[in-house]
């Protein structure tokens, strides 16, 4: 029966030419799934990409250097500098001795130092000028008989006997100022060695005074490092003391302008009675 109904139906269909499918023999295909995105590409394993070159990119530029700058870092300059002061001797190496006198080339401290001392003896000729008899008329009298020498003509046998310039006195210590009192040690050094050393001290009665009074401590201390190099060493020979007060000292009773005391002092026999004292 379902025959014969097919059997009319293709009959029909030629006529009005209308394709009849069957469906017990034709076969519907697969629909295939089409994306409009470019596939990504599947990563790469990292020993992959170690292993197998890659031909169509580049190698990456290495980055330029970094440009070295003309003038050097500056160092900090550390609290305590190792480096000596110009007048300052230099304790990382010995000094160096100069041929000529025995000095040094390095900067010596004459605070501290006593370079030089006993070296070697002067020439005959100096040590003819520095022990050289003082003059009767050079020699000054104190009032209460004391004799003494004046500081400048210490300074003149110095200059005789070594040359301006070759010999000064260096401090040893600081001004001390005491009471009505200034004192400082000083140095005698003549050609660059060390030669005698005495502490100056002189009075002052103001404050206003202190330093006409360091400079009468520089004489006094001057006049003292004189007496190792011989200079007027008579001055402190009791029997020189004793033939010059009677040949050429007197006493005389004076009476002093202010207070009007009386008493009795030593001068000269070519001398006169001087302010704040009046003979009487």
């Amino acid at each position: 029966m379902a025959s014969r109904s097919i059997t009319s139906l293709r009959a029909a269909s030629r006529k009005l030419n209308i394709p009849i499918i069957s469906t017990s023999r034709t076969r519907i295909p697969a629909r295939t799934l089409v994306t409009a995105s470019k596939p990504k590409p599947y990563p790469q394993s990292s020993t992959a990409s170690s292993t197998t070159p890659s031909t169509t990119s580049k190698a990456a530029p290495a980055p330029p250097p970094k440009p070295v700058s003309a003038t050097p870092a500056r160092t900090p300059i550390p609290a305590v500098s190792g480096t000596p002061l110009p007048d300052a001797p230099s304790l990382s190496s010995p000094p160096t001795l100069d041929p000529i006198d025995g000095g040094t080339d390095n900067p010596i401290d004459w605070s501290q130092s006593y370079h030089g001392l006993g070296t070697s003896a002067f020439s005959p000729e100096t040590s003819a000028t520095l022990q050289a008899r003082l003059d009767a008329d050079d020699i000054e009298v104190k009032p209460d008989g004391i004799l003494y020498l004046p500081e400048i003509k210490y300074r003149r046998i110095l200059n005789a006997a070594f040359g301006p310039g070759a010999w000064g006195l260096a401090p040893r210590s600081q001004l001390a100022v005491h009471d009505k009192l200034v004192t400082r040690e000083y140095a005698l050094i003549v050609h660059g060695r060390f030669v005698a050393q005495a502490r100056g001290e002189q009075q002052y009665f103001n404050e206003d005074g202190v330093s006409t009074a360091a400079e009468g401590c520089k004489s006094n201390a001057l006049m003292r490092c004189c007496k190792d190099l011989g200079i007027a060493s008579e001055l402190w020979d009791p029997r020189f003391i004793r033939k010059f007060m009677k040949e050429h000292a007197m006493q005389q009773w004076v009476e002093h302008v202010t207070t009007k005391k009386r008493k009795q002092i030593w001068l000269r026999k070519d001398d006169e009675v001087r302010y704040p004292f009046k003979k009487t």
